[in-house]
């Protein structure tokens, strides 16, 4: 049984991008750009202890996705693959994360470095990096380029926001 899903987001994100056009495609490529995670002050209290950990992911709603597709080229392959081998917005459910690195922490906002999302976009929510728990660098990576430097220069376009 397919089950409607209903979340409200808990914040706003705050970045540069007010375009796709040019934006990192993943955080590596946006290690020294800043943006700013703002709580709504009725989910504040759930910042406590936050400033404890060096990076956080932050899951968001692609508000500017238009088109969702089975199969994608993504931004490193010139070949279509299945969206869910992928990490592209134009997805069924349009959600992403981020994984980020916390710098400060003021109140109910938080400064990040590493930010490849638009200026905007829905917070749905904030968890924890845990090395221990969440790095794992021994694992097949399918079509994904193993080149670090050629991810850290990729930058986005439209393809994802335009109607097909």
């Amino acid at each position: 049984m397919r089950e409607k899903i209903c979340y409200q987001p808990i914040g706003i994100i705050h970045t540069p991008f007010a375009d796709p056009a040019g934006m990192p495609i993943q955080p590596v490529g946006g290690e020294e750009i800043t943006g700013t995670i703002e709580v709504f002050s009725d989910f504040a209290a759930g910042l406590k202890d936050i400033e404890g950990f060096t990076r956080i992911i932050l899951v968001y709603h692609f508000h500017r996705s238009t088109a969702s597709r089975l199969e994608v080229v993504p931004f490193l392959d010139t070949r279509p693959h299945g969206v869910f081998a992928t990490r592209a917005p134009g997805r069924p459910n349009p959600i992403g994360f981020s994984v980020v690195q916390l710098l400060k922490r003021e109140g109910s906002c938080l400064l990040v470095s590493g930010i490849d999302i638009l200026d905007g976009t829905p917070l749905l929510d904030i968890k924890p990096y845990v090395p221990l728990c969440d790095a794992f660098t021994n694992g097949r990576t399918g079509w994904f380029p193993t080149d670090c430097g050629r991810v850290n220069r990729a930058r986005s376009d439209d393809r994802f926001t335009r109607l097909s």
